[in-house]
C-alpha cells in the first residue's frame, strides 16, 4: 500500500491552501471530531507544563503515571495498558501482533489504516463485506461469521456508525485466535460504554482493545491513545517501538483528562446530548433531498448514498469551504457514498443548506 492510498478526513491545511482560505474558514465535516474547544482544564494544564519548562526533560519512557491513571479509570491493571502516539501507532503494532497468528479478516467498508498496519508486516488479510442496510435501533448484533485467524472490529463501526452488542462480540472472541477491537469512537457514542470490551480483557488473552482521546476532546494534534490487552504482548511492543513515543504534553493531557471523573462525566454528557439532538435534526433535514438516502447512526457521523456520483456535490461544497468525506477509499463503497460528521448546530444548518443547494445545480 502506498502512502497516497491512505485517505483520511481532516486534511484542513491542504484543502485550505488549495481553496485559498484560512484553516479557520473551513468547516471540516470530513473528520469525526467533536466541535467544542478542548476543555479549559486541559489548556490550563498544558500552559502550566510550558511555564514550568517541564518539556526540558525526557518523558517517562515507562509512562507509569499515565498507565496508573488509565488503569484506575477503567479498573484495569496498569501492566495491561500501553499508551501510544495516537491510536494509529497502536494500530501499527496491532498489525504486528496479527501477523503472528495468520490471516486477518477486515469487515468492510472499514478504516483503511488496518490495511496499512498489516501491510507494514507483510501480513495476509481478506475483506468481509458488511450488510449495507440496517435499522435505527442500537446496539445491533455483529453480522459476520467468517473464516480467518484474526478479526479487526470497530465499535461503533467506521464509516457506518453501527454500534455492536457486547454479547455478540464476546461470541466472536471464542472463534478467533486474536480479536482487535478499535473503540476510538465509543466514548463519544451515547450509551456506547455499555458495549465496551475492556472488561473482557480480564478474561480473554486473545483480545486487544484500542482507545483514543483524540475524538472526544478534539485534540488530534496531541496524538494520544492507548491499548488494553495481555501484559506480555504489550511489554514486547514497548521494547520494540520508539523509546519515547509520547511527548510530555500528550502525557500531561492524558493524566489530566482521565484523572477527574466528575469533569469527565460532565464533558461526555455534553457530547452525548449534542449528538442526540444534532443527529436527529441533520438526519431529518437531509432526508428531504430526493434521491439521497441517509443511513441511521449511533454516533457523530453517518453515511449518505446518492443515486448518482456525489463528486460534483463534494466539489461544490469545497468551494463553499465545507469538507465532507468522500468514500471511494472505503472498500465496497464508491463515488455515490459520502460520510458526514456532525458539527455545531450553526454549522450543521449551513452544511445541510449547502448540500441541498448542491443537488439543485
Amino acid at each position: 500500500m502506498n502512502t497516497s492510498d491512505f485517505n483520511h478526513g481532516g486534511n484542513v491545511y491542504h484543502k485550505a491552501k488549495k481553496l485559498n482560505l484560512k484553516p479557520s474558514e473551513i468547516i471540516d465535516s470530513s473528520a469525526s471530531l467533536v466541535p467544542f474547544k478542548p476543555p479549559q482544564i486541559l489548556l490550563d494544564s498544558l500552559n502550566k507544563e510550558i511555564n514550568n519548562f517541564g518539556f526540558r526533560f525526557y518523558p517517562d519512557r515507562e509512562l507509569n503515571t499515565l498507565k496508573e491513571i488509565i488503569g484506575e479509570f477503567h479498573k484495569i491493571n496498569p501492566n495491561n495498558i500501553l499508551p501510544g502516539n495516537g491510536a494509529s501507532e497502536l494500530i501499527t503494532w496491532s498489525g504486528y501482533e496479527a501477523s503472528k497468528f495468520g490471516i486477518s479478516c477486515l469487515p468492510s467498508p472499514g478504516f483503511v489504516d488496518y490495511e496499512r498496519a498489516l501491510s507494514c508486516w507483510n501480513s495476509n488479510f481478506f475483506y468481509a463485506e458488511l450488510p449495507k442496510h440496517w435499522n435505527n435501533i442500537f446496539p445491533q448484533s455483529f453480522p459476520l461469521h467468517t473464516q480467518g485467524d484474526v478479526i479487526w472490529i470497530t465499535n461503533p463501526h467506521n464509516p457506518t456508525g453501527q454500534l455492536w452488542k457486547k454479547k455478540s462480540l464476546e461470541l466472536i472472541l471464542k472463534k478467533y485466535k486474536l480479536v482487535i477491537c478499535d473503540e476510538a469512537f465509543l466514548s463519544i457514542t451515547p450509551n456506547g460504554e455499555k458495549e465496551s470490551l475492556i472488561p473482557l480483557t480480564k478474561n480473554y488473552d486473545n483480545l486487544l482493545v484500542l482507545r483514543s482521546l483524540t475524538k472526544l476532546f478534539n485534540i488530534p494534534g496531541l496524538r494520544l491513545g492507548y491499548v488494553i490487552g495481555p501484559s506480555k504482548k504489550l511489554r514486547e511492543w514497548s521494547i520494540k517501538r520508539d523509546p519515547w513515543p509520547l511527548n510530555s504534553f500528550a502525557i500531561k493531557a492524558g493524566i489530566e483528562l482521565l484523572n477527574n471523573k466528575t469533569f469527565y462525566t460532565k464533558w461526555t454528557k455534553k457530547i452525548h446530548d449534542w449528538i442526540e439532538i444534532e443527529n436527529k435534526w441533520v438526519f431529518n433535514e437531509l432526508s428531504k433531498i430526493d434521491n439521497l438516502k441517509i443511513y441511521s447512526s449511533s454516533t457523530n457521523f453517518f453515511l449518505i448514498e446518492s443515486q448518482s456520483s456525489l463528486s460534483p456535490n463534494i466539489k461544490y461544497l469545497e468551494k463553499k469551504g465545507i469538507l465532507i468525506r468522500e468514500c471511494t477509499s472505503f472498500r465496497f463503497l464508491n463515488e455515490k457514498w459520502a460520510r458526514i460528521s456532525l458539527q455545531s448546530s450553526k454549522n450543521n444548518k449551513l452544511i445541510c443548506k449547502e448540500i441541498q443547494s448542491s443537488f439543485k445545480k
